[in-house]
C-alpha cells in the first residue's frame, strides 16, 4: 500500500520501475491525505483501488492513523510505503518494520515536523552544506526518526537553486527506494530492537554512506 499526500512522482516511479524491471511488488491500494492533488489521477491512471484519508477530518493523529491501518489489514498489504505522505502516522506494534519512508535529506540533519518539500532543499543551501541527499528508514512513532536503512549522496553545487537540488537528490530516490522496498519484501532488510538487520543475501546500498 501507498500513502501520499501530493503530486505522486514517487507513486509513478514504483509503477514504473516494478512494471520495467520486474520487481515482485504489486501495489494493492493508495491512501491519499487531499482530495485533489495529481497523485490521485496517478493512481486512478493506474487502476489501483484509492481511498481518501484527510488528517482534518479526523479528530486526533491517533483516530486518523487507526483509520489508515483498518484499511492496510482490509486489503492485507504486507507493507505500507510513504511516498510523500506528509501527515503524523502512528504505527501499531504488529506493523512496526513495515512501514517505510524515504526523506530528502541524510538524515538526521534536515528533518522532523515541517521539514518536507522544497523546505528541506532550502534549508540545505542556507546552511552552506557541500552534501545532500536521500534517506530510507523505517517508520516508527515521530517525525523522521525511525531507524536509517540507506542513503544516497549528492554534492551541492555553488550554483544550486531549489529547483536543482530537488532534482539531483530525487533521481537518487527513484533508484534508491525500489531497491530497498524490494529487500525489506523479501526479507533481506528487518528493523530490529536495535535498529536494522541485513541479511547476506541483500545487496548493498552503502554508496554515498
Amino acid at each position: 500500500m501507498v500513502l501520499l499526500s501530493g503530486t505522486g512522482r514517487t507513486l509513478r516511479n514504483l509503477l514504473d520501475v516494478t512494471t520495467s524491471d520486474n520487481l515482485p511488488l504489486e501495489i494493492v491500494k493508495v491512501i491519499s491525505t487531499r482530495r485533489t492533488v495529481a497523485g490521485n489521477d496517478v493512481a486512478r491512471d493506474a487502476g489501483i483501488p484509492l481511498s481518501i484519508v484527510r488528517r482534518r477530518d479526523m479528530r486526533t493523529d491517533d483516530s486518523f492513523s487507526n483509520l489508515i491501518f483498518q484499511i492496510v489489514e482490509y486489503v492485507e498489504a504486507d507493507l505500507v510505503v510513504c511516498a510523500g505522505f506528509l501527515s503524523k502516522l502512528e504505527v501499531p506494534d504488529h506493523y512496526m518494520g513495515r512501514v517505510l519512508n524515504i526523506h530528502p535529506s541524510l538524515l538526521p540533519l534536515f528533518g522532523g515536523k515541517g521539514f518536507y518539500g522544497d523546505a528541506v532543499h532550502n534549508a540545505v543551501l542556507e546552511s552552506g552544506m557541500r552534501v545532500s541527499g536521500c534517506t530510507v528508514h523505517f517508520v516508527d512513532n515521530a517525525y523522521d526518526a525511525g531507524p536509517i536503512i540507506a542513503q544516497r549522496c549528492v554534492p551541492v553545487l555553488p550554483d544550486d537553486s531549489v529547483q536543482s537540488l530537488a532534482g539531483r537528490v530525487f533521481e537518487q530516490e527513484c533508484s534508491l527506494y525500489p531497491e530497498i522496498i524490494t529487500d525489506v519484501a523479501r526479507g533481506n532488510i528487518r528493523m530490529t530492537s536495535t535498529g536494522v538487520q541485513f541479511s547476506l543475501d541483500s545487496a548493498s546500498h552503502n554508496a554515498g554512506m
